[in-house]
């Protein structure tokens, strides 16, 4: 058990989610019900794009057992049954993870968000939406907000990467100065607002990827975060160009070992979701380490253990 600069003391060096909802929910298991509400992406239908971002395919971090599910209804009901049954949870927090799912009017957003939590709404801890900056203005911000006398909020925003070049490199189809002017929309709100990172992008090096701690740190809206190392998946314009002319991609090690450079540069309130994703394997082209998402997180850990590597402790 390490103790950052504040005297906080974590199990594993670092601000984890998992702690932090025990501690949040008082003891109760809390899990997360995965929602697809059948949205699409601006970059995908041609509004600003089409083929969605290189590196995506979206079927490949979503499960089967939701993307097979018909109803919003029905996808919380059998979501929360199966994390009772398999993960004994006792509370939930409701989240639209596939494509963007603020990408709709707000009259529709509410109808489909109502809907969502009309179930089980008694141990129904929190909606959380996942989304693109690009998707979100102040009637959007409003709605979600609406929910706050009830529920927890989480608007997860893709960042990505920082720089322009890689944005649009990747057909993001969004600059990282529209994350800037989401993040000023909700500068004073309730919402906890949450950024997604991809590290390994092609083109990026190792201080370019530790400025993204520097960033994230600027804006006190940000509460959590998600880091992802890049994965090369089926069924997406990067896996057809990776297969003609493969590039260098984290391998375990070298991830567990920029995780141990940039941990330390992270504000300590910041509290981290995932310090890494992981594909579906019939998708996955790669890196292919080969170990199941409990080894990783296990390996990682060990490695930030090993180094003494405490979260915030540079700044």
């Amino acid at each position: 058990m390490l103790s950052n600069q504040a005297g906080v003391q974590w199990e594993k060096g670092y601000n984890n989610y998992g702690p932090w909802l025990r501690e949040k929910y008082k003891g109760k298991r809390v899990f997360k019900v995965i929602v697809d509400g059948g949205f699409t992406c601006p970059n995908r239908d041609g509004s600003k794009g089409y083929g969605g971002c290189t590196y995506c395919n979206v079927d490949s971090f979503t499960p089967s057992v939701s993307r097979n599910a018909t109803t919003v209804r029905q996808q919380v009901m059998e979501g929360m049954e199966r994390a009772r049954k398999g993960n004994k949870a006792d509370k939930f927090i409701i989240y639209f993870q596939p494509n963007t799912n603020t990408y709709a009017p707000a009259h529709y957003l509410k109808m489909m968000y109502d809907e969502a939590l009309s179930y089980g709404t008694e141990d129904i801890v929190g909606l959380s939406v996942g989304t693109r900056p690009d998707c979100i203005d102040f009637e959007k911000v409003a709605l979600l907000e609406s929910y706050t006398d009830r529920f927890d909020v989480d608007l997860e925003m893709g960042m990505e990467s920082i720089y322009d070049d890689t944005l649009a490199q990747i057909n993001r189809g969004c600059s990282h100065d529209e994350l800037l002017k989401a993040l000023k929309l909700v500068e004073n709100s309730p919402l906890d607002i949450c950024v997604h990172t991809i590290f390994g992008l092609p083109g990026e090096t190792k201080d370019m990827m530790l400025a993204y701690a520097d960033e994230i740190n600027r804006h006190q809206q940000i509460k959590f975060v998600k880091f992802h190392h890049l994965h090369i998946v089926e069924g997406s314009v990067m896996g057809v160009k990776y297969k003609r002319e493969p590039f260098k991609l984290f391998s375990l090690d070298e991830y567990a070992d920029f995780l141990c450079d940039l941990l330390p540069l992270v504000r300590p309130n910041i509290v981290i979701q995932r310090l890494f994703g992981l594909s579906d394997r019939e998708l996955l082209i790669a890196p292919n380490w080969g170990l199941k998402k409990s080894e990783i997180q296990y390996r990682i850990d060990q490695r930030i253990l090993e180094r003494g590597v405490v979260q915030g402790s540079a700044l």
